[in-house]
């Protein structure tokens, strides 16, 4: 995940025109510097405890909080508030580095949770298959020509110390780690998961594929001739589910209704069919949280710079009043992100910007009040090196508009 970057970019490309002009909230920075969370690597058990994806909390059974964020040997920070986290050194959910991407586990980022009642949690994984780790399983030498991404889910029954394997696919590309090799492949990324009525929703991204490129993927025994499927477009989907613990339950939005169910391509035919992408985002989503009063959505990511809708690289939001129409993007913090050249970024990168509430009334995070946090990850460079030495840290956000 640390290597995010460059073919990311793609998805700017492929992002639609808004469907309509959602109504607007105004998300500011509040006066005073940031402070910081966790240091690493003072703060980690180990070197490789840093701080690498965006963070993702909930109130455990006796009212604590466990928050996640770290590196693909998953650890939690905990505490009895937000104000009091430490890192627990008992790893939840390690990464083996398995050669056999049918195992789905060579490298695993704990990127979203969801409970009801802060014993049994449901993760979504954030999953990279390296291939080009593995001898023989990449016909290209380099990170993410091999790169293939999984979003799988896993489940805790003792409020998050453990996550069982082996998890179960969620969100998959068509075809097989070793199709279409030379860029990078699949579903990555999820954002947080939030409730609005009877449904859960999470978005996650993909890089896309091309109908013919995604049937030619799969097994020749299944019958399936090249030109029967169709194109996904590179961009960010929407997932609903009315029983996220259920891993088979999640459906993504194809433009009229939330249809789409993704299957392991390695134990079962696939479901071809494109999700429909959802405006403005370039590239994965931070967090989502709905703001009260008022109840809208923000929705919070980084972008790099270019000549349309982001002006300046650094963290955007955007509004909603649905989660599938939202605002234009608006700037919140300018900066050198992981999406730019780190050789000319001059100092340090942020990235994975989330909206957190610690006070907020619900389990999950997934609402927040007007003065919530951001969190976001502060990423030290050498030359052309993104380095060890990376912090998380919050700053207050103040946020006006309908109520």
């Amino acid at each position: 995940m640390r290597r995010l970057i460059a073919l990311l970019l793609a998805l700017l490309a492929a992002v639609p025109a808004l469907a309509q002009e959602a109504p607007r909230l105004r998300v500011a920075l509040a006066p005073g510097a940031p402070e910081t969370v966790y240091a690493a690597p003072a703060d980690g058990c180990t070197p490789d405890d840093v701080p690498d994806a965006p963070v993702r909390a909930f109130r455990d059974a006796g009212g604590g909080v466990t928050l996640f964020g770290l590196h693909y040997d998953n650890r939690a920070l905990k505490g009895p508030d937000f104000a009091h986290l430490k890192i627990d050194c008992h790893v939840v959910y390690a990464s083996h580095g398995d050669a056999d991407p049918a195992a789905y586990d060579d490298r695993s980022w704990i990127a979203a949770t969801w409970t009801a009642d802060g014993r049994t949690v449901s993760a979504l994984i954030h999953h990279e298959y390296q291939a080009n780790e593995h001898p023989g399983r990449c016909r290209f030498p380099a990170y993410m020509q091999c790169w293939f991404n999984t979003v799988l889910e896993a489940r805790s029954t003792d409020g998050g110390a453990d996550f069982a394997r082996p998890p179960a696919v969620v969100a998959s590309a068509p075809f097989r780690q070793d199709h279409d090799q030379g860029r990078h492949r699949g579903f990555f990324n999820p954002s947080n998961i939030v409730a609005d009525g009877r449904y859960e929703y999470f978005m996650a991204s993909t890089t896309g594929w091309s109908g013919n490129a995604g049937v030619a993927g799969l097994a020749p025994e299944r019958g399936l001739a090249p030109g029967t499927g169709a194109d996904q477009q590179a961009g960010v989907c929407l997932f609903r589910s009315a029983t996220p613990a259920d891993p088979r339950s999640w459906r993504a939005w194809d433009g009229r209704g939330f249809t789409v169910a993704y299957a392991d391509p390695y134990r079962g035919a696939p479901h071809p069919a494109p999700c429909a992408v959802v405006a403005p985002f370039p590239a994965p989503v931070g967090s989502i949280v709905r703001v009260e009063p008022g109840g809208l959505w923000l929705a919070a990511f980084q972008a790099k710079a270019d000549a349309g809708a982001f002006p300046l690289s650094g963290f955007y939001y955007a509004t909603s009043p649905d989660l599938l129409h939202w605002s234009a993007p608006r700037l919140l913090l300018a900066g050198p992100t992981l999406y730019d050249d780190a050789c000319r970024a001059g100092g340090p990168l942020v990235s994975y910007p989330v909206v957190l509430d610690p006070a907020s009334p619900s389990r999950n995070f997934d609402r927040t009040g007007r003065a919530p946090d951001l969190y976001y990850d502060v990423l030290e460079t050498e030359g052309c090196t993104v380095t060890g030495r990376r912090s998380l840290v919050r700053r207050r956000l103040t946020i006006e508009g309908p109520r």
